[in-house]
């Protein structure tokens, strides 16, 4: 299993979005993080689709995913003086400039689908994040549920490309950035927005409800984004 490192930058007014200049500076800074095996770049729709959290808001500015093979190459890469410092900084990036960046090292746990393969034309995947920022009463015990019965509901979801869920670790950091440790995270990828509305708004999502009402007890809530996905491949990959 590999870590994910996810970084955000979030706008609480929900109106910011990254320039094109500043994307493709954050594209080949991501590009050269060393012991990097991929990396997952994630802005907010164009244009909103229905889906059954739509009441969450927009999403963050800019949001990260970075895979690292295991737990050292990660912290090797969030020192004081990397590449990964200078972006939790903005150095330069004047369209993050006074967002609130945060970041959690996790554990990533991948789930199978029934086909994980774009079809051609497929151009403009989009993923559904999704985080609990509390704690349960049982961590086990929420977790073992978790696991156990949302994955396989999940698969159901017409045309879902993948399924990755991220629990927590201890890790340690030098980044100016704000830590944060949220319980989960969640990421269902599908082909395109209207791709993901097609299936958030199937019946399948019932079946999720009548699931989650059997959670062991959180606080907390969860929140739930649909955001545009760019994937980069370290160098040398």
């Amino acid at each position: 299993m590999s870590i994910s490192f996810f970084m955000t930058f979030l706008d609480p007014v929900g109106t910011r979005r990254i320039s094109v200049e500043d994307f493709a500076d954050v594209t080949a800074m991501i590009g050269s993080v060393p012991g990097l095996t991929e990396g997952l770049l994630f802005t907010p729709l164009e244009k909103q689709v229905d889906h059954p959290f739509a009441n969450d808001g927009g999403g963050p500015a800019l949001a990260l995913q970075l895979r690292f093979p295991e737990l050292f190459a990660c912290e090797a890469a969030i020192g004081r003086d990397g590449v990964l410092a200078r972006l939790a900084a903005c150095e330069g990036l004047s369209s993050l400039a006074g967002l609130e960046v945060t970041h959690q090292a996790m554990l990533t746990r991948s789930f199978p689908v029934d086909d994980a393969r774009h079809p051609d034309g497929a151009d403009t995947p989009c993923s559904y994040l999704v985080h609990y920022p509390g704690a349960a009463e049982d961590p086990n015990a929420w977790h073992l549920h978790y696991l156990e019965h949302h994955p396989p509901i999940m698969r159901t979801f017409p045309n879902v490309r993948q399924i990755e869920i991220y629990t927590r670790i201890d890790w340690v950091d030098r980044l100016p950035s704000q830590r944060v440790e949220h319980m989960q995270r969640n990421k269902l990828l599908f082909d395109s927005p209207a791709a993901l509305s097609h299936a958030l708004t199937s019946d399948v999502i019932t079946r999720m409800r009548a699931d989650f009402v059997q959670f062991p007890l959180f606080t907390g809530g969860n929140k739930h984004f649909p955001m545009l996905t760019r994937t980069v491949r370290a160098a040398g990959s």
